[in-house]
């Protein structure tokens, strides 16, 4: 973060200084075993635990100073708010602001559906190789993540990548008047989150709030998702496609998915400008890579660099669509960070891809979370399109998926096409005894399935 004192930050933020002056020259930390001699400290309530009990932990790793909701018994200089997260956000606008004022850093600002993290990590690895370039662990990408993220940037920062999630109406909106994109890049409307929202139309207004509240900037659009192009409506600033359509600026053709990864010809403007082998399995990845590219683009960096950054990178990020080796001479694709109907089924297709070159073909599916009323309908739909694709074997795991296994079932040509088990250890032990040299086994779930824990099983590394 940028060096401000203690006292200048409790200006920003409309809070109290209680104690000394200070100055805060590290990082901002709402983990108290983050803290770092001179952080700033953010103590907030949580549904577990509540930061201010960890004052005098901050404290004792050299932390400068702390936001507080109420004054703590601690030797630590306070600035005491009505909302430490709503402060957080304060400190997160006005930094960026101040930054944005010196007219160095460029802000590129992501949501979608899907897809957001990996084209994330796959700006970072791209952006890094022009300039200073700052982007989110993880996804941190809510309203306490995102801020601690941006307040990584300072003076020295060119590239800022802010990954934007949706926790419902006004969220994105939030975020984005937080850290005012520069490129605001849009890359899906799907049905993640589609029972928490209330349905996609209510999600693609959700998802749009970058598009409404981006002021001069440059949008970067997925030509071919339909909610996307609808967002052309109220764009205010110039629109830059990609996709697979043949109306994108920034286009791939001819995509080919194997073991060793996904290859594509990278066309700008019609003319085909190199072909680009990634290491990243699945052709939903080609979509994260092209709006990498399009921004690069954008923001004038050599594409031949960028290309070969994106080439270089093994994996988007753990558990997702991450190849392990796994027992007997399997292949494991690890890929159950997170899971939607879309996602599902495009991890679906890229198994199905790699069937057809001579592999026997092993899904394994967990619960899809937060569909709501539209839980029952998708299970059974993916199992359905497990089977519609000539999966050879669907291994389902957990209660909350089970719909996935009836699907299969009744759309199965034969018994025993579909398994079920209740728990991962018994999944586990069965697929030990199943895989053979040449299979290939996507394991692929929401994060609250733990599914990822099954697939290091399988693999023996450590989760």
């Amino acid at each position: 973060m940028i060096r401000l004192s203690l006292a200048e930050i409790a200006a920003i933020v409309e809070g109290e200084l209680l104690g000394d002056d200070a100055w805060v020259s590290a990082t901002v930390e709402s983990d108290s075993r983050l803290v770092k001699p001179g952080s700033l400290f953010i103590a907030k309530p949580g549904e577990v635990t509540d930061g201010h009990e960890f004052l005098s932990s901050a404290k004792a790793s050299g932390a400068a100073g702390a936001i507080v909701q109420r004054r703590i018994d601690c030797p630590l200089p306070q600035i005491l708010v009505s909302d430490s997260v709503v402060a957080l956000g304060k400190l997160a606008e006005a930094v960026i602001a101040r930054l944005h004022e010196a007219g160095r850093l460029k802000v590129v600002g992501i949501t979608g559906s899907n897809g957001k993290t990996s084209t994330k990590n796959m700006l970072r690895a791209v952006l890094s190789k022009s300039g200073n370039t700052v982007a989110p662990i993880e996804s941190y990408n809510n309203e306490v993540g995102a801020p601690i993220s941006m307040l990584l940037a300072d003076e020295g920062t060119e590239f800022l990548v802010v990954e934007l999630g949706a926790g419902g109406p006004g969220s994105i909106e939030y975020l984005t008047r937080m850290c005012q994109p520069d490129i605001a890049v849009e890359l899906k409307v799907g049905l993640a989150h589609v029972g928490e929202f209330g349905g996609i139309e209510k999600t693609f207004e959700i998802k749009s709030e970058l598009v409404r509240h981006s002021s001069g900037a440059h949008f970067v659009f997925n030509a071919d998702d339909e909610y996307v192009r609808a967002m052309a409506d109220f764009a205010n600033g110039e629109i830059t496609w990609f996709g697979l359509a043949d109306s994108a600026r920034v286009r791939a053709e001819s995509i080919r998915i194997s073991l060793e990864g996904t290859s594509f010809d990278l066309l700008i403007d019609g003319q085909k400008l190199q072909s680009v082998t990634l290491k990243i399995l699945g052709e939903h990845q080609v979509m994260n890579a092209l709006a990498t590219i399009a921004v690069a683009e954008l923001l004038g960096l050599d594409i031949p660099v960028a290309v070969s950054a994106l080439e270089a990178m093994p994996l988007a990020e753990r558990w997702r669509m991450q190849l392990l080796d796994g027992p007997n001479g399997s292949m494991i694709i690890n890929d159950a960070y997170n899971a939607s109907p879309d996602s599902m089924r495009a991890a679906l297709q890229t198994l199905a891809t790699i069937g057809r070159q001579g592999h026997r073909t092993v899904a394994v599916l967990g619960e899809m979370a937060e569909l709501g009323e539209f839980s029952a309908e998708q299970h059974d739909y993916i199992g359905r399109t497990a089977v519609r694709l000539n999966i050879d074997q669907v291994i389902v795991v957990g209660r909350g998926a089970k719909l996935i296994h009836m699907g299969a079932s009744q759309e199965g040509s034969w018994d025993g096409e579909s398994k079920y088990f209740d728990s991962i250890s018994e999944a586990v032990d069965h697929l030990r005894g199943l895989l053979g040299s040449g299979d290939v086994v996507l394991v692929k779930s929401s994060k609250s399935a733990e599914l990822r824990f099954l697939g290091d099983a399988l693999a023996e590394v450590e989760s």
